[in-house]
């Protein structure tokens, strides 16, 4: 959902918090109240009847949903006043509307309490019409959220150029002891934050006590300046140059200077494109900074973030993206009025996309169509080739279904690791999609992995981490490496990463008749392949159709496509795929996957997408929701796509000899996942992943964004596999 408010940890597109804890994924909206304000708050009561105290006593109590039992709902009556909180959620007043119903003025969100046949309450359901969700009663006795407060500053912050950025300044006023920083810079507006949302957004944090600062990046909302998306590192030995590194450097300056009674520490916190500013705070960092977090960061948008995947263009992405930060100075995401998957296919190229849009061109648009391959436009827009030394103790966090920042996070750990004389830097990899670590949630669409994994990471983890650098309280959380490994659903923790010891790397070969095995292919040299057709008027799309603009309003599918059952390509005939028989034992995969195929194709340049899935067994009959809605499910584990143009050099595209057999070798990226016995292991190939990737139009161009239309032509692709081109993943196997 396209959140309006900056909920600071998250992209300001990510799933809102307080939808999340309030109503399991459900609309809600509200003006909350903090608990000093009931007394003297005079709620009107439009549409509202009275209700008497005894049966408002009898709602009282605890209440939450099978889908989600870590949201906890606790309805009180108290001062003649009906209202809800959680852990996560502010106090909200509840107006009735019938003897069992409550509504929140201004809000959609319902509130039904339930009766058994006695009149026993029950239970209560929370939404609007066909989207409630029912919560069980589970204690009669509500919990107050405790909710620290806060009091709220407004500040411009003036950066060595003069250009002064704006923030909003929240410290706890049940103390005047000395606190720590926690600095969150970001492109997506701080007005919103308040006391209101602090808690909700940071519960764990909030409660331990920090000065939280929430800045405009500059040129972004209410900060001066001109907004540059990831600008390049300046030469700091220039004292007059700017970028996000020194003006996080001269934030940290001023806050030490001016906002009393800190305690001379700042730790920075931040996802996605926070997450790039919180790395960029570690470099050549301001003394003041004791401790960094960047989660899910933009690190290297060419190489394996946002924009390219080893030379594959992001293309819907890069589109929506672009022009939701750089039509204006706020944030524009829009919506498309049809399929996005065929706006795409008619729009041609993305030269042509772009200019259908009716957008003038903008900035990233332009870089796109003038530096497609990896010259020294991105080159100076990374972070890891920075990444030299280790100023600043640091956790990097990750999601393996993370659908825009996977590579991120272990790209940086990778950069920075070798340089930890001290053991300051950490992992963290988990079972999430973007940013998803924030919310109080078990699950990731269908999956459920049966504990409170993100809340466990924030009260176990990150909250500790902070603790210990910023205010020399308790022994560090990690040894160096947490990762959740699915499967098992278990938390493992791990010297280094990837772990070396008690692993072993196998080779998973494709074989004849879609077979896949631990053998290696053995016989004659004769060529043994599969073949597939693919056909650019004809691409495979990444995820079920109709596909929403990737941040559409409502129902977009964007945040849980990589978790999505595979099995709805099962159709297609340019998807060659090979499975294990039913597994005997559980094999454990923990580490990085490796790609390592053998290809051909008739035209002059192609994409290779190979895919390591989990086949769920079919549970036909079964009476258990959660083993029908995984029942035959196809599930990635790993997935990559590789360029064949980039095979010799992603700097110097190069034309492929037509039927000629290349070797494509290339990371699948992290896993830490028992394939459990009963399930199958699968590997899935194809030449095309749309619109999330442009099509390759099979033909060699100079540039795939300028491609005509007479370019793109369809192609016979074939992968082999016999002793000379033995094609295979290559799995780290845990013993």
């Amino acid at each position: 959902m396209l959140a309006t408010n900056n909920l600071f940890r998250m992209r300001v597109l990510c799933v809102s918090l307080l939808a999340i804890c309030f109503a399991c994924g459900l609309a809600f909206s509200a003006a909350p109240m903090h608990r000093q304000d009931q007394v003297t708050q005079q709620t009107t009561k439009p549409f509202a009847i009275d209700l008497d105290a005894a049966t408002l006593n009898s709602y009282q109590g605890q209440y939450a949903t099978d889908a989600n039992p870590d949201v906890v709902y606790s309805f009180f009556y108290e001062d003649a006043k009906f209202f809800v909180e959680s852990a996560r959620s502010p106090r909200t007043y509840l107006l009735a509307k019938s003897k069992t119903g409550f509504f929140v003025k201004g809000a959609r969100t319902e509130f039904n309490f339930v009766t058994d046949p006695g009149g026993k309450v029950t239970g209560v359901t929370i939404g609007a019409g066909n989207n409630s969700r029912l919560a069980k009663r589970i204690s009669d006795h509500p919990v107050p959220n405790n909710f620290r407060p806060y009091a709220r500053q407004e500040v411009m912050i003036p950066m060595r150029d003069g250009v002064k950025l704006f923030a909003v300044v929240l410290r706890p006023t049940d103390t005047n002891a000395p606190l720590p920083f926690i600095l969150d810079r970001t492109p997506y507006g701080v007005s919103d934050n308040d006391a209101n949302n602090i808690s909700p957004q940071l519960p764990e944090l909030a409660v331990s006590g920090y000065i939280f600062v929430f800045e405009d990046i500059r040129g972004r909302y209410k900060s001066e300046g001109k907004f540059t998306m990831m600008h390049p590192l300046a030469d700091h030995k220039d004292p007059k140059q700017t970028d996000e590194s020194t003006d996080a450097y001269d934030s940290v300056a001023w806050l030490i200077k001016n906002i009393p009674n800190n305690n001379g520490r700042v730790g920075v916190v931040g996802t996605s494109y926070p997450g790039f500013l919180t790395a960029e705070a570690g470099i050549d960092a301001h003394p003041a900074v004791k401790a960094i977090s960047p989660q899910a960061p933009m690190t290297d948008v060419w190489m394996g973030d946002d924009f390219f995947h080893n030379g594959a263009f992001r293309q819907s992405y890069g589109y929506d993206y672009a022009l939701g930060m750089e039509s204006g100075k706020e944030n524009a995401f829009g919506k498309l009025n049809e399929d996005a998957y065929d706006y795409f296919l008619q729009s041609g190229s993305f030269a042509g996309a772009a200019k259908k849009s009716g957008s003038p061109m903008l900035p990233t648009w332009q870089a796109f169509l003038n530096h497609s391959s990896y010259d020294s436009f991105w080159k100076s827009r990374a972070v890891q080739p920075h990444e030299t030394r280790v100023e600043v103790p640091t956790l990097e966090v990750g999601g393996y279904w993370d659908q825009e920042d996977m590579w991120g996070p272990q790209a940086e750990y990778a950069a920075l690791k070798p340089h930890d004389t001290k053991h300051e830097v950490f992992l963290v990899l988990g079972p999430w999609n973007h940013g998803q670590w924030a919310s109080t949630t078990r699950r990731l669409g269908v999956l459920d992995w049966g504990v409170p994994v993100s809340d466990q990471f924030r009260a176990q983890i990150e909250a500790p981490f902070f603790a210990h650098y910023l205010k020399d309280e308790g022994a560090l959380p990690l040894q160096d490496t947490a990762s959740f490994q699915t499967g098992s659903n278990t938390w493992k923790h791990y010297s280094h990463w990837p772990p070396t010891e008690g692993v072993t790397t196998q080779n998973l070969y494709l074989g004849e008749s879609s077979a896949l095995s631990f053998t290696a292919p053995s016989g004659s040299e004769q060529d043994v392949f599969a073949e597939y057709k693919s056909d650019p008027a004809n691409p495979v799309p990444y995820r079920k159709r109709p596909i929403e603009a990737t941040y559409a309003p409502t129902g977009s599918q964007w945040y849980t496509w990589l978790a999505q059952d595979q099995s709805f390509l099962a159709d297609r005939k340019d998807v060659a795929s090979w499975t294990t028989p039913v597994l005997d034992h559980d094999v454990t995969v923990t580490g990085d996957v490796i790609a390592d195929i053998f290809a051909s194709t008739t035209g002059t340049d192609s994409d290779w997408i190979v895919k390591l899935i989990d086949v769920y067994p079919t549970t036909a009959g079964t009476t258990d929701p959660q083993a029908a809605r995984m029942s035959g499910y196809e599930l990635m584990i790993a997935e990559e796509i590789f360029r064949g143009r980039y095979r010799n050099s992603f700097e110097q595209p190069e034309a492929l000899e037509p039927n000629k057999i290349n070797e494509f070798k290339y990371s699948l990226h992290a896993a830490d996942h028992v394939f459990l016995k009963g399930h199958k292991m699968m590997v899935q190939a194809q030449s095309s992943w749309f619109p999330l990737y442009d099509r390759n139009p099979q033909t060699f161009v100079p540039n795939i964004m300028t491609a005509s239309p007479g370019d793109y032509q369809p192609a016979t692709q074939r992968i082999f596999w016999m002793p000379k081109y033995p094609s295979h993943i290559e799995l780290p196997v845990a013993h």
